[in-house]
């Protein structure tokens, strides 16, 4: 077979990289689907006859395994690996086209047919040839018949979900071709991979729609959507699958995949459109083509819209049944031959005048232009041109159902005027917000040379900017929670939470430095009361060695903060030297009535469970504010006004972001922290905990496959995220040993197996052990290169984290670069880099230590205080999209208009996201002005802190 050849040639060097090939992680492959069929059906009898060595000889058996030597070897050697616990995680990547244009998935290492193994093995010759600077080191130890990890683990006895699809998706990075001015290589788009066939299909491609709208490449959009085809997560694609979508960042993901739901949801409506018009005998050809070259459920609801059930039809459907449409051709093809007064009917209603009859033909010319391709582009140029403005104005409203204080509220757009095309998204929706309340009165003004049929694209760009503007709040949105979340926990310190009140009282709640309830109280500082409560306060502060105090900034906030302030001042609390802070307290009432509350805490009265989550929100926010549901928690913008669909699947998609790389320890998180881990789900958490109770800390990564529910797919996208605390294991493990050698079963499998199974047989090297790479970000599929890598470094797993380990990475990509020990290692730079970050990170690392932490406080300062020109700094409670407020410590937040943030000005030191600022971050301001009537503070951003 003539594809046999071309596939070994490009099998034979994967490391060699020259202008015109393909890099190492690509793989080419051009036999047909129907070749790859029939390998299929060679290897299931094979795996078959592997997993029965003792049947009876039969005649047929020998002919089977002379023909198949060396796939038997294969399987002999999975046998070894599954006992020696090394399996072999590499799973290539192949960039061959089937015969639909899209790109194949290799068969792991251990299914594929016979014939690709001699490809495989020629690998060894270009890489010895190619490693000069390494001879002394044991490359056998480097070199492997493998190539890169940019895909899914293959473990040899995983359990099987629904079917025994390989793990992950399959496509591969882009060639890169080298340049003096990119010497890194720019991405070259490889032929036929941006070919994704949909299941429902439109006169459109869905790849090119994706990306005019997203602005990304077309080959990083095929890849995006067959990786969300295959059920992957953006916290595993965002980490693990960098090489596929650019380097892309997780809100560029979540973009694109709501951008993808949109479009195939304007699929599905027009393919149901479809069927449904066939059914009523309506559909034509003409409308067929119309139908399916809608891109925006705006355009196919004005295409069907004339022809639903109950419609009177358009007035140019009206007028053709009137007969006027060949005097609208006439009008067009011969002007002066026109007649109107031929076509007059005095009895007949639309014909009885001559005025009548032109506006019949005039509607039927305007559909005929509107539906006229090249006629609209002419409008949409002439629109852009010419100043279209939308305008709001005070309605007059004569009802007193509208509250004065909500008119003040839209001052500002009682007599707006702006040209669409610089309409920013918060005016969008603030006047829509005014309009439904039936405060403001909106129009569209189109100039003269614009005419009446026009005005209806005029009408649908409206909608256009209020979707615009919609998205754009839930970005930002998500972007404040993504901030918030992963604000830098305050470890080691004894908390006090207080959740301020008037009538009832304060709550108060000392937690431990491992969030445990050590005590609770209500204490009444507003009732004339505060001097006999101080000393109650000082007294459980020096009894718990508490010198934190975090102040909820709800109801009586600013009143509370002022006397705890006066207390400090006074060093009342001596010798302890005692801080606050003023935490958001957004949420907290809803989640202390909530089931996850009361089962956590049951005996607890709801307000103190409020002290309590204030006081969590400090020492842990992350894990405490997935608690609650994120559009409670008050980072928003207009979050009531936007589509809560929407708005739910972003926040919790950067709630699994977080939570996902932030990282999880499984033997002591929550069952709620665990349910938003990439993968996993309310009931695998659940399971994931019965599990824990029942038989024991989890040991290694590999016992994940154990669980109920916890498939290949599911542990190849939760693996990587799951923590395992080493010494805590260890000493388990010890502790096990030791009481299995004083019961007399040294040898023994320590397995914590599930009970009702029988004890493994007295063995040996199958004791379960902690592997040192679960403490990791390295992600299973990896172990294996991670493993050579660090015989090439000289490195011991046990020094994971150790200044020794991190002098020995750097040792040698100093030496060798990322790039040239990725080419020894046979795999990606961006996989490589995952495992250096995850080998010489510190143990414990968090990723949070970035992030700004609590500003503390001793003292308070009053709006009265302020001066113009003062320069102070604060805390950012809230970005939307017209600025960014700031906590000064004065009660009031200080708005940062956003003209007054600019790029100059933010932290270089910072990865950011995005041109703004953040909820918690710090940053040193100056007053530019103060309206104490209004309490309105505005400011200008100095610098980030």
């Amino acid at each position: 077979m003539s594809s046999l050849p071309r596939r070994a040639t490009s099998t034979a060097k994967p490391v060699i990289l020259e202008e015109d090939e393909l890099p190492s992680f690509l793989k080419s492959n051009s036999e047909s689907e129907e070749e790859e069929e029939d390998e299929e059906e060679e290897w299931e009898p094979k795996r078959k006859t592997a997993r029965k060595p003792r049947l009876p000889k039969t005649n047929e058996s020998k002919p089977k395994k002379v023909a198949a030597p060396r796939s038997t070897g294969v399987r002999k050697r999975a046998g070894k690996t599954a006992v020696k616990g090394e399996p072999d995680l590499s799973l290539p990547i192949d960039a061959g086209e089937d015969s639909k244009g899209g790109l194949q998935l290799l068969q792991p290492k251990e299914d594929r047919p016979t014939k690709q193994k001699t490809a495989t093995k020629n690998r060894k010759v270009p890489m010895g040839a190619k490693i000069n600077s390494v001879q002394k080191t044991s490359i056998s130890n480097l070199e492997s018949d493998e190539t890169p990890s940019t895909s899914a683990p293959l473990g040899t006895e995983v359990k099987q979900e629904k079917s025994e699809e390989d793990f992950t998706f399959d496509e591969p990075p882009l060639k890169r071709i080298k340049s003096a001015t990119c010497p890194q290589g720019n991405p070259v788009k490889h032929p036929g991979s941006t070919k994704v066939k949909e299941e429902l299909e439109m006169n459109w491609d869905i790849v090119q729609a994706l990306a005019e709208r997203t602005n990304i490449e077309p080959w990083v959009c095929a890849n995006i959507i067959r990786l969300f085809n295959d059920e992957n997560t953006i916290p595993f694609i965002a980490r693990y699958r960098k090489e596929l979508i650019n380097n892309l960042e997780a809100d560029a993901l979540r973009e694109v995949q709501q951008t993808l739901e949109e479009l195939r949801t304007v699929a599905k409506k027009t393919h149901g459109t479809i069927q449904k018009l066939k059914k009523e005998g309506k559909l034509s050809g003409s409308l067929l083509t119309a139908l399916l070259n809608c891109r925006t459920l705006e355009e196919l609801d004005h295409v069907y819209a004339p022809y639903k059930t109950g419609s009177k039809g358009t007035k140019a459907q009206r007028a053709k049944q009137l007969g006027l449409e060949p005097a609208a051709i006439s009008l067009i093809e011969n002007p002066g031959e026109l007649n109107l007064f031929s076509y007059v009917k005095p009895n007949v209603k639309g014909l009885s005048t001559v005025p009548e009859v032109e506006a019949g033909v005039q509607h039927i010319l305007a559909d005929m232009f509107a539906k006229d391709k090249d006629t609209l582009d002419f409008i949409r140029i002439l629109c852009q041109q010419r100043y279209i403005c939308l305008q709001s104005a005070l309605a007059k409203v004569s009802s007193k159902s509208v509250n004065e204080k909500d008119v003040d509220k839209f001052q500002l757009y009682h007599n707006f005027s702006c040209n669409i095309r610089n309409i920013q998204h918060h005016q969008i929706l603030a006047i829509n917000r005014g309009e439904n309340l039936k405060i403001l009165t909106v129009k569209v003004n189109v100039p003269d040379g614009v005419k009446n049929e026009f005005c209806r694209w005029c009408v649908n760009e409206r909608s256009k900017l209020t979707s615009d503007a919609e998205k754009e709040s839930v970005m930002m949105f998500g972007r404040n929670l993504r901030q918030l979340l992963l604000t830098s926990p305050v470890r080691g310190r004894t908390l006090m939470g207080v959740d301020p009140g008037y009538k009832h009282g304060c709550k108060l709640a000392i937690i431990s430095p491992t969030s445990q309830i050590l005590h609770t109280d209500v204490v009444y500082l507003h009732s004339g009361q505060g001097f006999r409560e101080a000393e109650k306060i000082r007294r459980l502060l020096l009894q718990y060695s508490c010198s934190t105090v975090v102040i909820g900034n709800g109801t009586a906030c600013r009143e509370t903060e002022a006397y705890f302030a006066d207390l400090i001042m006074k060093k009342y609390f001596a010798p302890l030297d005692v801080v606050y802070c003023i935490a958001n307290e957004a949420g907290a009432s809803i989640y202390s009535v909530s089931p996850e509350a009361c089962k956590e805490m049951p005996d607890l009265d709801p307000n103190l469970r409020s002290a309590v989550s204030i006081a969590r929100r400090v020492q842990d926010p992350l894990a405490e504010l997935v608690k609650i549901e994120p559009k409670h928690i008050g980072v928003g913008m207009y979050q009531h006004d936007v589509s809560q669909t929407l708005l739910k699947a972003t926040l919790d998609s950067v709630v699994e972001e977080c939570v996902s790389f932030v990282g999880v320890d499984i033997n002591i998180c929550s069952e709620i922290l665990l349910r938003h881990i990439a993968g996993l789900n309310a009931n695998r958490a659940k399971n994931i905990i019965e599990w824990r109770e029942k038989n024991g800390p989890f040991i290694n990564r590999e016992q994940l496959k154990e669980v109920k529910g916890l498939g290949p797919k599911t542990f190849q996208q939760c693996a990587g995220f799951i923590r395992f605390n080493q010494e805590y294991i260890k000493a388990f493990c010890s502790s096990q040993q030791k009481e299995l050698i004083a019961k007399g079963h040294a040898g023994v499998q320590i397995t914590n197996a599930k009970q009702g199974k029988k004890r493994s047989k007295p063995t040996t090297n199958v004791m379960l052990q902690p592997n040192p790479l679960d403490q990791t970000c390295i992600h299973p599929e990896s172990y294996n290169i991670a493993m050579r890598f660090l015989t090439f470094t000289g490195g011991n797993p046990n020094d994971i984290g150790k200044p020794d380990m991190q002098q020995k990475v750097n040792s040698v990509i100093q030496k060798e670069g990322t790039e040239g020990a990725a080419k020894m290692l046979n795999t990606t730079v961006h996989t490589l880099q995952l495992i250096i970050d995850g080998l010489t990170q510190p143990e414990g690392f968090d990723i949070r230590t970035d992030f700004d932490k609590p500003d503390f406080k001793r003292s308070i300062v009053c709006l009265e205080d302020l001066s113009v020109g003062a320069v102070l700094t604060g805390k950012v409670e809230n970005a939307t999209l017209f600025g960014a407020f700031v906590d000064i410590g004065v009660g009031k937040s200080g708005l940062i208009p956003i003209r007054n943030i600019t790029e100059a000005k933010l932290s270089k030191a910072k990865k950011r996201r995005s041109l703004g600022l953040g909820p918690g971050e710090r940053v040193e301001v100056k007053v530019l002005n103060v309206d104490i009537p209004r309490s309105r503070i505005t400011l200008d951003l100095i610098r980030v802190l």
